[in-house]
Protein backbone atom coordinates (compact mmCIF):
# COMPACT_ATOMS: atom_id res chain seq x y z
CA UNK A 1 0.00 0.00 0.00
CA UNK A 2 0.99 3.22 -0.96
CA UNK A 3 2.12 6.02 1.84
CA UNK A 4 -0.54 8.03 1.03
CA UNK A 5 -3.54 5.23 0.85
CA UNK A 6 -2.20 4.13 4.31
CA UNK A 7 -2.19 7.85 5.81
CA UNK A 8 -6.05 8.14 4.22
CA UNK A 9 -7.07 4.80 5.88
CA UNK A 10 -5.71 5.99 9.06
CA UNK A 11 -7.63 9.23 8.74
CA UNK A 12 -10.99 7.88 7.76
CA UNK A 13 -10.36 4.31 10.62
CA UNK A 14 -10.39 7.43 12.99
CA UNK A 15 -13.32 9.13 11.74
CA UNK A 16 -11.37 12.32 11.48
CA UNK A 17 -11.59 14.69 8.47
CA UNK A 18 -8.23 15.99 6.84
CA UNK A 19 -8.75 19.39 8.62
CA UNK A 20 -9.12 17.52 11.96
CA UNK A 21 -6.57 15.11 11.25
CA UNK A 22 -3.93 18.07 10.29
CA UNK A 23 -4.72 20.25 13.46
CA UNK A 24 -3.90 16.99 15.36
CA UNK A 25 -0.57 17.19 13.75
CA UNK A 26 0.11 21.30 13.82
CA UNK A 27 0.31 21.30 10.16
CA UNK A 28 -1.76 22.41 7.38
CA UNK A 29 -5.32 20.71 5.59
CA UNK A 30 -2.68 21.21 2.36
CA UNK A 31 -0.17 19.15 4.14
CA UNK A 32 -2.14 16.34 4.44
CA UNK A 33 -4.05 16.19 1.48
CA UNK A 34 -0.72 16.71 -0.19
CA UNK A 35 0.47 13.41 1.81
CA UNK A 36 -2.97 11.38 0.39
CA UNK A 37 -2.38 12.06 -3.13
CA UNK A 38 1.40 11.21 -2.79
CA UNK A 39 2.34 14.81 -4.13
CA UNK A 40 5.19 15.40 -1.67
CA UNK A 41 5.88 13.06 1.78
CA UNK A 42 5.95 14.18 5.76
CA UNK A 43 9.81 14.01 7.16
CA UNK A 44 11.03 11.80 9.78
CA UNK A 45 9.86 13.99 12.86
CA UNK A 46 6.34 14.15 11.37
CA UNK A 47 6.40 10.47 11.01
CA UNK A 48 7.23 9.72 14.63
CA UNK A 49 4.60 12.04 15.74
CA UNK A 50 2.05 10.21 13.37
CA UNK A 51 3.04 7.11 14.64
CA UNK A 52 2.57 7.88 18.10
CA UNK A 53 -0.31 10.02 17.55
CA UNK A 54 -2.60 7.25 15.99
CA UNK A 55 -0.66 4.42 18.20
CA UNK A 56 0.28 2.94 14.79
CA UNK A 57 4.48 1.39 14.52
CA UNK A 58 6.41 3.15 12.39
CA UNK A 59 7.13 -0.10 10.64
CA UNK A 60 3.16 -0.21 9.17
CA UNK A 61 3.19 3.25 8.37
CA UNK A 62 6.87 3.64 6.35
CA UNK A 63 6.56 0.18 5.36
CA UNK A 64 3.65 -0.94 5.13
CA UNK A 65 4.02 -4.63 4.54
CA UNK A 66 6.67 -6.03 3.43
CA UNK A 67 6.82 -4.16 0.28
CA UNK A 68 9.35 -1.18 -0.42
CA UNK A 69 7.04 1.84 -0.90
CA UNK A 70 7.66 5.56 -1.75
CA UNK A 71 8.17 6.64 1.68
CA UNK A 72 10.77 4.13 2.42
CA UNK A 73 12.61 5.40 -0.66
CA UNK A 74 13.18 8.36 0.69
CA UNK A 75 14.24 7.94 3.65
CA UNK A 76 16.76 5.47 2.41
CA UNK A 77 17.75 8.12 0.05
CA UNK A 78 17.81 10.96 2.50
CA UNK A 79 20.36 8.85 4.81
CA UNK A 80 22.62 8.60 1.54
CA UNK A 81 22.42 12.30 1.23
CA UNK A 82 22.89 13.04 4.73
CA UNK A 83 26.21 10.57 5.08
CA UNK A 84 27.30 12.15 1.30
CA UNK A 85 26.90 15.51 2.52
CA UNK A 86 28.80 15.37 6.03
CA UNK A 87 31.76 13.82 4.00
CA UNK A 88 31.83 16.24 1.76
CA UNK A 89 31.88 18.47 4.66
CA UNK A 90 34.76 16.81 5.98
CA UNK A 91 36.64 15.98 3.08
CA UNK A 92 36.21 19.77 2.07
CA UNK A 93 37.32 21.10 5.55
CA UNK A 94 40.23 18.56 4.84
CA UNK A 95 41.83 20.10 1.52
CA UNK A 96 41.13 24.00 3.23
CA UNK A 97 43.50 22.92 5.96
CA UNK A 98 46.03 21.25 3.84
CA UNK A 99 45.86 24.74 1.44
CA UNK A 100 45.96 26.90 4.15
CA UNK A 101 49.34 25.15 5.95
CA UNK A 102 50.78 25.02 2.49
CA UNK A 103 50.54 28.63 2.32
CA UNK A 104 51.51 29.30 5.95
CA UNK A 105 55.02 27.29 5.09
CA UNK A 106 55.44 29.72 2.05
CA UNK A 107 54.50 32.70 4.33
CA UNK A 108 56.88 31.25 7.22
CA UNK A 109 59.72 31.01 4.84
CA UNK A 110 59.01 33.93 3.46
CA UNK A 111 59.37 36.14 6.73
CA UNK A 112 61.95 34.19 8.16
CA UNK A 113 65.86 35.69 8.52
CA UNK A 114 68.88 33.14 6.77
CA UNK A 115 72.03 33.94 8.35
CA UNK A 116 75.77 32.74 8.90
CA UNK A 117 76.95 32.16 11.88
CA UNK A 118 80.38 32.54 13.25
CA UNK A 119 81.75 28.74 12.33
CA UNK A 120 80.50 29.59 8.40
CA UNK A 121 77.17 27.56 8.83
CA UNK A 122 74.20 28.87 7.25
CA UNK A 123 71.17 28.58 8.69
CA UNK A 124 67.80 28.83 6.63
CA UNK A 125 65.14 26.89 6.97
CA UNK A 126 65.15 25.58 3.20
CA UNK A 127 62.80 22.54 4.32
CA UNK A 128 59.40 24.43 4.18
CA UNK A 129 59.53 24.68 0.18
CA UNK A 130 59.08 21.27 0.08
CA UNK A 131 56.46 20.61 2.89
CA UNK A 132 54.33 23.78 1.70
CA UNK A 133 54.18 22.79 -2.07
CA UNK A 134 53.24 18.70 -1.07
CA UNK A 135 50.18 20.41 1.21
CA UNK A 136 49.31 22.27 -1.54
CA UNK A 137 49.14 19.92 -4.27
CA UNK A 138 47.57 17.37 -1.61
CA UNK A 139 45.15 20.26 -0.96
CA UNK A 140 44.27 20.43 -4.49
CA UNK A 141 44.05 16.94 -5.71
CA UNK A 142 41.18 16.70 -2.40
CA UNK A 143 39.34 19.52 -4.14
CA UNK A 144 39.99 18.20 -7.55
CA UNK A 145 38.09 14.67 -6.26
CA UNK A 146 35.84 16.48 -4.23
CA UNK A 147 34.63 18.41 -7.31
CA UNK A 148 34.54 15.87 -9.73
CA UNK A 149 32.77 12.80 -7.64
CA UNK A 150 30.08 16.15 -7.18
CA UNK A 151 29.79 16.36 -10.96
CA UNK A 152 29.26 13.09 -11.35
CA UNK A 153 26.71 12.60 -8.67
CA UNK A 154 24.79 15.64 -10.60
CA UNK A 155 25.07 13.73 -13.69
CA UNK A 156 24.00 10.80 -12.24
CA UNK A 157 20.45 12.21 -11.22
CA UNK A 158 19.71 13.87 -13.93
CA UNK A 159 19.69 10.38 -16.08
Amino acid sequence: MEFGAKIKVLRTENQLTQEQFASRLNVTRQAVSNWENNRNLPDLEMLILIARSFHISLDDLILGGNTVNNITEKLIQDGSETRRARFNMITTLIGAFLLFFGFACFFIKANSVEYIDQSGILHENFYLLPIGFFFIFTGIIVFLVIGINYVRELIKRKV
